[in-house]
């Protein structure tokens, strides 16, 4: 019989988010990442060595015999709930999750030592917007090389092997120097998209696509609510700040009745996203009622912290309409995240069929 999972931050994980927190303080401030989105190299890659090299934290899910921290996915989530708030141009979602857990169910150490020592970057070469359990595109095999054109892929460009299915069911890994990587126009500047065009590339056969794709998304999309718990807490979190400061007619704009209620029910959302959230994390972790606990978090996660990010926007007034301030970082990854790993409408449709309460 299963016991009720202790939601509540341990004392080891409030530990690790003090110690992400502060080093995100010293390394991801809001300009830096600013200018960053502005140049062709968004990526932050002095900021992921700090967190590979320095902490470890790319092998969270990596067993200790393939050179990880044989931590779960309650830990990762943490690390993601503070680069949501940091808005980290990190590609920590893309390799230290989603590639190690395609690896993972394929069982490839070697790859697996790689990313988690962060001497490799992996990247799953299915669109960013495919739900767990949809169609995604493959590439055609034949003569024993890959050719085709996959598009929307997360992170690609700073990635060292991509993770390629293709048309025999099988799931390759390709070395980025043998394909071509051309940038997408994204709306979020920090998580960049790109097309990958493989024109006669050697790959080597990690094992079967289905289940490696199925695990990887479902565990991107379970952990991407933590990533939008962090988006929204601090998006809350810096509009009370500011209209605690903010007077207008001599007193605090936050002393207004009406701001009061919006804010009052933003916390509600944040606090209902949290629990949704960590229960996602701890199922992921333990394997029970997975599947309805990823698509709950999804089915909630998307509109609070595009919600969030929006009354920011607007509570911000003048300030929160220029480029200088963050909350437009904010706003874009939260609307890129209500896509990723499936829409929340996709996420509902799904929690439909698992709990057996189809729509009329």
């Amino acid at each position: 019989m299963s016991t009720q999972p202790d939601l509540l931050y341990s004392e080891e994980e409030e530990a690790l988010r003090a110690a992400v927190r502060d080093l995100l303080a010293d390394h991801c401030d809001a300009p830096g990442v600013i200018a960053r989105v502005e140049s062709d190299a968004p990526h932050h890659l002095a900021l992921w060595k700090a967190l590979t090299d320095g902490m470890g934290l790319a092998g969270l899910l990596v067993p200790e015999e393939q050179d990880g921290q044989g931590a779960t996915h309650r830990e990762a989530a943490v690390v993601l709930e503070e680069l949501g708030r940091a808005v980290a141009p990190v590609p920590y979602l893309t390799s230290a999750v989603v590639a190690t857990e395609a690896l993972l169910a394929c069982g490839t150490d070697d790859l697996l030592t790689e990313l988690a020592s962060g001497t490799s970057i992996g990247a799953l070469a299915v669109a960013l917007d495919v739900a767990p359990g949809a169609a995604y595109k493959v590439v055609r095999h034949e003569d024993g090389l890959l050719r085709g054109e996959l598009t929307g892929i997360a992170d690609a460009a700073v990635a060292d092997v991509l993770l390629v299915p293709a048309d025999d069911g099988g799931l390759y890994a390709v070395d980025a120097t043998a394909v071509t990587v051309t940038p997408q126009i994204s709306l979020d500047l920090t998580r960049p998209l790109a097309t990958v065009t493989l024109d006669g590339a050697p790959g080597r056969l990690l094992g079967d696509a289905e289940p490696a794709v199925r695990r990887a998304l479902r565990a991107g999309a379970g952990l991407l609510a933590s990533e939008q718990l962090g988006l929204a807490d601090w998006t809350l979190t810096e509009t009370v700040r500011y209209l605690k400061d903010r007077k207008q007619f001599n007193r605090p704009v936050g002393g207004f009745q009406a701001l009061k209620h919006r804010l009052a029910q933003l916390w509600l959302e944040v606090a209902n996203l949290r629990a949704a959230a960590r229960n996602a994390a701890d199922a992921l972790s333990t394997g029970e009622d997975t599947d309805v606990a990823v698509t709950v978090a999804q089915a909630y996660a998307a509109p609070v912290a595009v919600h969030a990010a929006e009354e920011a926007l607007q509570l911000h007034g003048g300030i929160g309409m220029t480029w200088e301030h963050p909350v437009h970082l904010y706003l874009k990854r939260a609307k890129a995240d209500s896509i990723a790993y499936g829409t929340a409408g996709a996420h509902r449709e799904a929690l439909a069929g698992l709990v057996d309460l189809q729509a009329p």
